[in-house]
C-alpha cells in the first residue's frame, strides 16, 4: 500500500532560492502596497472597497485587506463564503446566481451564522427558488445583478432591474438589498447611465437602493467616474498580474506573485525547459501569445505548457542563458488561477520566508 506524502513545507527564514520547485511566492512589501494604494484611492473618493477574494483565498490576506479599510469581502460561491465565514468574517457578497435545493440548505445555514449575508440574481427563477428557502424570519438580502456591458450575467435593461427589484422586495423571505454590475473595462459613462435610470425609477416606486456595486480590476481607477455607486468590486490588485500590467493598472515591479521554477533540461541552444507547466502556471493567455513572463530572462518566451512542463523558446535572449538547476521567477498572466493550483502560498520579504498560508478556499467551486 502506497501513501501519498505532502511536498515539503517551507520553513520561516528560510532563503526562496532554496525551496523545492514548482512554488508560488507573494512579496510581503508589494502586497502590502497593493493593498494600501487601493484602499487609500478608495477613501479619497468615498467609496466603499469590498475585496473580491477569489485571487487569494486566503482569511488572513482579507484580514490585512479589511485591516486596510475594506468593508467587508466578496466571494463568488457559497463554499468560499464558509470558510471566510468560518475566520469571523460577516459582511459577505456572493455575486453568483444561487439555484438548487442542495445550495439553498447551505446558503440558509450560512444566513443564520453570520448578519451581512448577501447574494445576488438576474432572473424571476433565481428569486423563486430563494424566496422558497427562506424565511420571514431571517430573510437574505438580494442585490439585482445588472449587464451594463460586460456580457456576462445580469439584467439588460434598467426597466428589467428595476421590475425584478419589484419582485424582490414582495418575495417572502428576501429583502431587496441593492444593484450590481461587472462592467466591461472603461465603461464608466454607460455604467453610470444605467445605474442612474434604475436608481431613479426604483425611488420613484419608493423602493431603496442602499447599495449599488461597481466592480472590476481593469478600470478600478476609474471607479470615481460612477458617481452612483456606493461601493466597488475588485479581486486581482491584491497580487496583479501580466494582463493587469499590461492594462496599465499597474507595473511589472507590482506584481507581488511569482511562480519559483526550476530548469530541469536544456535540450538545445535555444530552448529550456522548466518544471512549471499547467498545473503550477495558469494555462490562460488573456490575449497574450504565451504562458507569462520569466522575470531574470525577461526577453524568453514561455512558448507552451504540459502538465509537468514549461517550454521556454530562448532564441531572443542575449548573453547568459539560463542552466539546468537554475531557478527562476515566472509572472503569471493570471494570477488569480495560480491560487487554485496550490494548497499553500509561501510569502517572503526580501528573499527570506515570511508566512506559509493555507488557501483555504481552494477548489471550492460550489
Amino acid at each position: 500500500m502506497t501513501h501519498s506524502r505532502p511536498a515539503p513545507r517551507p520553513e520561516i527564514g528560510q532563503p526562496i532560492l532554496e525551496l523545492s520547485t514548482p512554488l508560488p511566492l507573494i512579496d510581503e512589501t508589494k502586497l502590502a502596497f497593493n493593498i494600501a494604494r487601493v484602499q487609500s484611492y478608495m477613501d479619497q473618493h468615498g467609496l466603499a472597497f469590498r475585496p473580491h477574494i477569489k485571487t487569494h483565498k486566503i482569511p488572513a490576506v482579507a484580514t490585512q485587506q479589511v485591516a486596510a479599510g475594506a468593508r467587508g469581502i466578496n466571494c463568488q460561491k457559497i463554499t468560499e463564503a464558509e470558510v471566510f465565514a468560518d475566520a469571523g468574517f460577516e459582511d459577505l457578497l456572493i455575486t453568483f446566481n444561487i439555484l438548487g435545493a442542495e445550495k439553498h440548505s447551505r446558503l440558509v445555514a450560512l444566513n443564520t451564522r453570520i448578519s451581512g449575508l448577501k447574494v445576488v440574481a438576474d432572473s424571476d427563477t433565481t428569486v423563486r427558488g430563494l424566496s422558497c428557502a427562506f424565511s420571514q424570519s431571517r430573510p437574505l438580502t438580494v442585490l439585482v445583478e445588472c449587464d451594463t456591458g460586460g456580457g456576462r450575467c445580469g439584467v439588460q435593461t434598467p426597466e428589467a432591474a428595476i421590475a425584478l427589484a419589484e419582485t424582490i422586495a414582495a418575495a417572502p423571505g428576501l429583502s431587496f438589498g441593492g444593484i450590481l454590475t461587472y462592467p466591461k473595462a472603461n465603461t464608466e459613462e454607460d455604467v453610470e447611465a444605467f445605474f442612474a435610470a434604475v436608481i431613479a425609477g426604483l425611488s420613484a416606486r419608493g423602493i431603496p437602493c442602499p447599495i449599488v456595486s461597481n466592480g472590476g480590476t481593469p478600470s478600478l481607477f476609474s471607479a470615481h467616474k460612477v458617481p452612483s455607486a456606493t461601493e466597488h468590486r475588485a479581486g486581482t490588485y491584491v497580487y496583479n498580474d501580466r494582463a493587469m500590467a499590461r492594462a496599465g493598472h499597474c507595473n511589472l515591479d507590482d506584481c507581488a506573485m511569482h511562480v519559483l521554477a526550476t530548469v530541469v533540461s536544456r535540450p538545445s541552444l535555444d530552448r529550456a525547459i522548466l518544471d512549471a507547466g499547467s498545473k503550477a502556471l495558469t494555462s490562460d493567455l488573456l490575449g497574450f501569445s504565451d504562458y507569462g513572463m520569466i522575470v531574470e530572462y525577461p526577453d524568453a518566451v514561455i512558448t507552451g505548457l504540459s502538465e509537468e512542463h514549461g517550454t521556454v523558446d530562448l532564441s531572443k535572449v542575449t548573453g547568459r542563458r539560463p542552466e539546468i538547476g537554475d531557478k527562476v521567477r515566472l509572472i503569471p498572466n493570471h494570477t488569480c488561477v495560480v491560487s487554485n493550483l496550490f494548497n499553500l502560498m509561501t510569502f517572503h520579504r526580501n528573499g527570506i520566508v515570511t508566512r506559509v498560508e493555507e488557501v483555504a478556499g481552494r477548489g471550492l467551486v460550489w
